[in-house]
């Protein structure tokens, strides 16, 4: 199973398509970083060229996100490695 893990990885790697399969992750792991109430009012849309489209339910709560913003970067990469999102726009 390692081997077929590994073998992906090069694969992706080779063709330039890691840094997307990471970036993708950040989709599923946003209730995880931001926890159950914010996750509940924000949802992650897409992540496009690096930045992460997330859409808020309220003004309220895209106020709220952008306070956190520095923070929940910070998570989302920590977890995913490298400088993998670069930027949250909140709609």
């Amino acid at each position: 199973m390692e081997q077929l893990k590994s073998a992906l990885n090069a694969a992706l790697k080779r063709e330039g398509l890691d840094r997307a399969v990471r970036q993708s992750k950040a989709l599923f792991i946003w209730e995880e970083v931001v926890g159950k109430s914010v996750a509940k009012n924000c949802t992650p849309e897409e992540v496009k060229h690096g930045i992460l489209i997330v859409r808020a339910l309220t003004p309220v709560w895209r106020n709220e996100i952008a306070i956190k913003k520095k923070e929940i970067l910070e998570k989302l990469n920590t977890k995913l490695g490298k400088e993998t999102i670069k930027d949250m726009r909140v709609l």
